[in-house]
């Protein structure tokens, strides 16, 4: 099996400068090289947060889709996404107009990660309900099916697409131009229960383990066995299902190291693809050391 691996610039504490030289760097690393090649990318991830997340002292983050826009052009031919996007922070139809930008600058390199949003201290400062984990499914399954109506050719029709539903209905709802990609960009989804896991099975092109479980192996283990039952009930070859396992490559050798042992611990069990995490703030020289000490590594074990 071919392993795609990434990388991730997780946008906290982090200023402009060194995130956009960190993305250049990518840029020049997969730029010596096909894909698949020892110090190449296949992929870059943001996540999508408010804040820091420290609850205590909250601090900076940059916003995700405005930042993702303004990043692709140092990455042509790889593969772009978030990890995931909150769905309560931002209407599915102001998702789908951003998508279809993000699809047509990335030539339909742009993965449409979307989960259900978690972190309270980044909803009640801002005045955006939280609510309990099973209206907040049920928003994100709304939120699902308004995108794949959007994304549907008869959205770019002049009569648009009528949709009833009680959180995002559509009424003659025009989304022109289309998207690039027909039916839009891959979907991928971070619902971790039953109703999430599901909902992946059902409507998306991959499934992501959260940064919150980044490199727990069993965790990991257990939600691909619940993804492939819900495939195969789903009449869907999980051959063709993209499992995304997330890694913390920290800030020091040792952690790298223990990455990727994590790493081939994920790909042990079924991982298809894998996101190195990095601290922002380390900028283009810890990218270089993630390349050198986890990526080339890795390719070694998967070639």
């Amino acid at each position: 099996m071919t392993v795609r691996i990434g990388f991730k610039t997780s946008p906290q504490d982090v200023d402009w400068a060194t995130l956009d030289a960190t993305w250049a760097r990518a840029g020049e690393l997969s730029a010596d090289g096909p894909s698949g090649a020892p110090g190449c990318f296949d992929s870059g991830w943001l996540n999508d947060h408010l804040t820091n997340l420290d609850a205590a002292e909250p601090g900076p983050s940059l916003e995700a889709l405005t930042l993702l826009a303004t990043l692709v052009h140092h990455v042509p031919g790889i593969t772009v996404g978030h990890a995931v996007l909150s769905n309560t922070f931002r209407h599915p139809v102001l998702v789908a107009k951003a998508a279809v930008v993000l699809d047509h600058a990335t030539e339909g390199r742009f993965v449409l990660g979307l989960g259900a949003g978690w972190f309270e201290g980044e909803h009640e400062p801002f005045g955006i309900e939280l609510h309990e984990i099973g209206p907040r499914i049920d928003r994100l399954v709304a939120a699902v099916e308004t995108l794949r109506a959007l994304f549907s050719p008869e959205a770019a029709g002049p009569s648009g697409v009528t949709r009833d539903d009680p959180h995002y209905p559509l009424r003659g709802a025009v989304c022109a131009p289309p998207p690039r990609t027909p039916g839009g960009p891959p979907l991928y989804l971070g619902g971790q229960g039953p109703r999430g896991i599901r909902l992946a099975a059902r409507t998306a092109a991959g499934w992501l383990l959260p940064g919150t479980h980044a490199g727990n192996v069993p965790y990991f283990a257990g939600k691909r066995d619940e993804l492939v039952a819900a495939l195969e009930a789903e009449g869907r070859d999980p051959a063709g299902f993209d499992v995304v396992g997330q890694v913390s490559t920290g800030t020091t050798a040792a952690t790298r190291r223990e990455a990727v042992v994590a790493s081939r611990g994920l790909i042990a069990a079924g991982a298809s693809h894998i996101i190195l995490g990095m601290p922002a703030a380390l900028g283009p020289a810890g990218l270089d050391e993630i390349a050198q000490e986890c990526l080339a590594p890795l390719r070694d074990a998967t070639a």
